[in-house]
């Protein structure tokens, strides 16, 4: 399996509680999975370990058998919910582009991103307007598999039906693997084929839930 999570456990100190614990999970070359359960139950937590931007307190994440690589670029890349997050807002956009890879005009185009776009600020764009910059930044040449952390909650619906065709479109063209983090079960079993509910995987949850 390119991409397996091997008995995650996490906590931020040992003061806190357990927010996951013996969490394993496992998606093949290009499919695209759901990872689906109500607010506050560590979807987004699983999903930046998944991706390398936290460290489980044990367990491991692996990436065709080995360790996801901690120099370099990782075959991993995530888009998060809150695109304004994710940007520098004192960088123009071409800029914000261009410190991950350079893309081309055609997939920026295919995202539907306007040429006079790269020389505004993040705060000059809508939503979704940065929400399409999210996703070419890490839609790189040596990108993999995608993990898409409630991606197009704050959207409004047709920018939500645009921007997941273009991800599906380019998914399937590219053979990416997708992980579709989301509480919404609706969108989950219509962009994806396969659901896995995070609740009944997280030991740490089933404990709080039986006591």
């Amino acid at each position: 399996m390119p991409l397996e999570a091997k008995n995650i456990t996490f906590q931020y100190s040992r003061k806190d509680r357990l927010i996951l614990k013996d969490v394993s999970l496992s998606v093949a070359d290009g499919e695209r999975v759901a990872l689906v359960g109500p607010s506050g139950y560590g979807k987004s937590t699983l999903a930046k370990i998944l991706s390398g931007y936290l460290r489980p307190t044990s367990g491991e994440v692996l990436w065709n058998g080995a360790p996801l690589p901690k120099k370099g670029y990782c075959p991993v890349q995530m888009i998060y919910q809150h695109p304004e997050l994710s940007v520098n807002p004192r960088w123009r956009m071409e800029k914000t582009l261009n410190e991950s890879w350079h893309p081309g005009p055609e997939l920026l185009g295919d995202l539907g991103i306007e040429h006079e776009w790269l020389t505004r600020f993040p705060i000059e764009l809508s939503g979704g307007e940065l929400q399409r910059f999210c996703v070419a930044r890490v839609l790189g040449p040596e990108t993999k598999f995608l993990i898409c952390d409630e991606i197009s909650t704050m959207l409004d619906v047709i920018t939500q039906a645009q921007l997941w065709e273009l991800l599906l479109k380019i998914s399937e063209e590219r053979g990416l693997g997708m992980l579709v983090v989301t509480h919404n079960e609706a969108l989950a079993k219509r962009v994806c084929t396969r659901i896995i509910n995070l609740p009944e995987q997280n030991a740490a949850v089933k404990k709080e839930n039986n006591s």
